[in-house]
């Protein structure tokens, strides 16, 4: 309880605003769905046929996989909190129109034709006798709604929308409990409040629950449009990949940037997705900056040109700076000194009893590997690919989330995992980095990736960003990462720390 209390009072900024973010995507789904699925509804009770397939469309919609609704939105509007939105809604749209087509639909006829006889148009007896008595059932309807929702729209956080699913993400990849009961159970309070809320409104007057939802409606608004007006011209968007090292490199070009130029804000974007994504959203504009590795760079984001084998550092930085600009007009900022190699890995004591000391090693021994390694590891040329075409091997291998896959060969449910070789992990839990011999993972050095637009409009960014050029060792980016991951301080600490002790911020603020 007591590392579950510090945790909170450490993030409690970081869970205002996620809650914020929260409740925004959350409302203004549930708003839209409502306008889009109650007239539909209404309209539909006067032509049962269309009903029963405007029933079957939006149950036919509701069972497609979240996290699939969300990769085929990408392409389409981008990523952040638009095509969030526009799958909560499509969530949201059958308990709504479903309630409101049985409210009006099973009103006792009797009652439909007493007011037929008082001669009441259309327009009159939906909203003096249809509306008022299929109102506890419509309100239901929007309840069911907005606890589906709350905890559907956790999952915004893998395509850079925010909200309270970035506690959760950012605990599973850091394997703290903390920080993913505070974003569950804060989320579950959400829903409770707010369900609690509309259900008032099922006892409450026509009247009353409009003049609530236009309070809703302007109240947000009002504060949107605050922020709009009160943010300067230029929001710069940094956006880091999933884990505490991107976490820590995005703090420090905060810092660095808003210490230098005052013209722009920045807003963070952690724990924002692999490599692929984060690429395509900066050449989308959904993002502006985001850390990127030479070797990465060259084997994955763009043609290959000529053997990228056996290059030095500066050679492979040189041939992906080019390469990024001729092929998408990107700059790519100088380097930082570290490498953080991809490696494969495995406890101690298998290495031991294997005696394991390269990949080449595990040759002998494939039959008996089981492996646990990252999606996007498995997928890559300088990863498993790479390694399978060039060491010949052939093992059992299961895809797993970063922070899992160390569990998992903690607890010795698999004896071989994928690594970054500044991972604090591997000295936690006493891993050994079996040596690449024949050269599958090239140099790795972190460095920002911007347009070449926003890098010449912007040349104080660029000097604020490159005071990191050539800084922070191996050694540096273990112990933070470790500070991080086992410690349990805020990325940001860590990031501010590294900056001060090393005269590159004036002060700590």
């Amino acid at each position: 309880m007591t590392t579950l209390w510090n945790t909170f009072l450490d993030q409690r900024m970081e869970l205002l605003k996620a809650l914020w973010e929260h409740l925004q995507i959350s409302l203004t789904a549930l708003l839209i769905a409502i306008v889009i699925a109650i007239p539909l509804a209404i309209w539909a009770t006067h032509h049962k046929n269309v009903a029963e397939v405007l029933l079957q469309i939006t149950s036919v919609l509701q069972t497609i996989p979240s996290l699939a609704l969300l990769g085929l939105l990408i392409p389409l509007v981008g990523i952040g909190s638009v095509p969030a939105i526009i799958a909560l809604v499509i969530y949201a749209l059958l308990p709504i129109f479903q309630n409101t087509y049985v409210g009006i639909d099973e009103i006792d006829p009797s009652l439909e034709e007493a007011a037929d006889a008082f001669g009441m148009s259309r327009m009159r007896k939906l909203f003096k006798v249809e509306i008022p008595i299929a109102l506890p059932v419509i309100i239901s309807g929007i309840r069911t709604a907005l606890v589906l929702i709350i905890g559907t729209a956790t999952l915004a956080a893998l395509i850079g929308a925010g909200g309270l699913g970035n506690f959760i993400l950012l605990g599973i990849d850091q394997n703290d409990t903390s920080l993913i009961i505070i974003g569950a159970v804060t989320s579950a309070l959400l829903a409770i409040i707010l369900s609690a809320l509309i259900k008032f409104l099922q006892t409450a007057r026509l009247r009353t629950v409009i003049l609530t939802v236009g309070v809703i409606v302007l109240g947000f608004a009002g504060v949107s449009g605050y922020q709009a007006v009160s943010q300067p011209k230029q929001n710069i968007i940094i956006a880091g990949k999933l884990g505490s090292e991107p976490d820590i490199l995005i703090h420090m070009y905060k810092d660095l940037i808003e210490q230098d130029d005052k013209s722009v804000t920045i807003t963070l974007k952690p724990n924002f997705g692999t490599t692929s994504f984060l690429f395509n959203a900066l050449k989308s504009q959904s993002i502006d900056i985001y850390p990127e590795f030479t070797g990465t760079v060259l084997e994955s984001l763009v043609k290959k040109s000529g053997n990228t084998a056996n290059l030095s550092a500066h050679e492979t930085y040189i041939k992906a700076r080019d390469a990024l600009k001729k092929q998408d007009n990107l700059a790519y900022l100088k380097p930082m000194a570290y490498q953080n190699t991809f490696a494969v890995v495995v406890k101690r004591s298998f290495a031991k009893k294997y005696n394991l000391k390269t990949i080449s090693d595990l040759k002998p021994i494939e039959n008996e590997l089981n492996a646990g390694m990252t999606l996007e590891f498995i997928n890559r040329t300088d990863g498993l690919k790479g390694i399978k075409q060039k060491y010949g091997l052939d093992f059992k291998v299961r895809s797993m989330q970063a922070s899992l896959r160390y569990e998992a060969l903690k607890r010795g449910n698999i004896n071989l995992g994928d690594a970054y070789s500044t991972d604090s992990q591997l000295k936690q839990l006493d891993l050994v980095m079996l040596k690449d011999t024949k050269h599958v993972f090239p140099p790795y050095q972190g460095a920002p990736v911007m347009s070449e637009k926003l890098a010449a409009s912007h040349p104080k960014i660029v000097r604020a960003l490159n005071k990191l050029a050539g800084k922070i060792s191996d050694e540096d980016m273990q112990k933070m990462n470790y500070e991080v991951n086992v410690q349990k301080k805020s990325a940001a600490k860590v990031a501010r720390q590294y900056l001060v002790s090393h005269g590159l911020l004036r002060d700590a603020k």
